[in-house]
C-alpha cells in the first residue's frame, strides 16, 4: 500500500485516462454506428472501430493539443514570470532549477546523465522534459494528419469526392479547424491556472500558494 500511496498521483491520473479513453471508445462507436445507419449501412463492430480512422483521429487530435500545451508550458515557465502566481519562477534572482548540474558530477544520488554523461548527453538530459513533450506532440500531429486524412477520404467517397493524402489533408481548413479548436482551450486553461493561482487557493495542492500567502507572493 505504501508503494501505491507514493505513486498515487500518477496512478490515479493514468486510471482516469483509461476510464475516459474507454468512454470515448464506446460513445464514439455508438455515434459512428448512428451515422452509418443514417446512410443505410450496416453497423461496425467495436473491434473494427478501435482501429478505424475515426477513432484514431478523435484520440490523436486531442493528444496533439495536450502535448503542445505541456511542452510550451515547460518552456515558457523556464523564462517568463507572473507576479503573484504559484506557477511562476522567482521574479528576481535564480530558482533551484537554474543550478548548473555540472557542479553535481560527484553527487551519488544524482541521475546517471549528471554523473557520467558526456556534454551532449547532459545537454539532452537537462532539456529532456521539453524535448519529450515536443516529440510526442510531433508524433501526435502526424498521426492526427494520417487518421484525419483517412476519415476525410471516407467521408468524401460517400459523397462522390476524391480521397486525400495526409499532406493534402494538412493543407485543408478542416485539419486546422480541428487543431485550433483544441489548442485555444489548452492555452486558456494554462492562463487560468497561472492567473487564478495569484488570488485563489487550494489547501494541500502543490499548484497553489499557501492559503495564508499574500496575493503579491510569487511561487509556491
Amino acid at each position: 500500500m505504501r508503494w501505491i500511496r507514493l505513486r498515487s498521483l500518477l496512478l490515479i491520473n493514468l486510471a482516469l485516462f483509461f476510464v475516459f479513453l474507454l468512454g470515448l471508445l464506446f460513445t464514439g462507436h455508438a455515434q459512428e454506428n448512428s451515422e452509418l445507419a443514417d446512410h443505410g449501412q450496416p453497423p461496425q463492430s467495436l473491434g473494427r472501430y478501435v482501429v478505424s480512422s475515426s477513432f484514431g483521429e478523435a484520440v490523436f487530435e486531442n493528444w496533439e493539443s495536450e502535448f503542445l500545451q505541456m511542452g510550451m508550458y515547460v518552456l515558457l515557465t523556464a523564462y517568463l514570470v507572473q507576479k503573484g502566481s504559484a506557477e511562476s519562477r522567482p521574479l528576481e534572482g535564480s530558482a533551484p532549477q537554474d543550478e548548473d548540474p555540472r557542479k553535481h558530477r560527484n553527487d551519488t544520488s544524482a541521475p546517471w546523465p549528471v554523473r557520467h554523461g558526456s556534454a551532449g548527453v547532459l545537454w539532452l538530459y537537462e532539456n529532456s522534459l521539453a524535448i519529450a513533450f515536443g516529440l510526442v506532440f510531433l508524433l501526435s500531429f502526424w498521426l492526427h494528419a494520417v487518421t484525419g486524412a483517412a476519415a476525410f477520404s471516407e467521408e468524401q467517397a460517400q459523397h462522390g469526392g476524391e480521397t486525400v493524402t495526409a499532406w493534402q489533408y494538412v493543407q485543408t481548413s478542416q485539419f486546422w479547424y480541428e487543431s485550433f479548436q483544441n489548442w485555444q482551450s489548452e492555452f486558456l486553461a494554462v492562463a487560468a491556472i497561472v492567473g487564478g493561482s495569484v488570488y485563489l487557493r487550494q489547501r494541500r495542492s502543490a499548484q497553489s500558494k499557501p492559503v495564508h500567502a499574500p496575493h503579491s507572493e510569487t511561487g509556491a
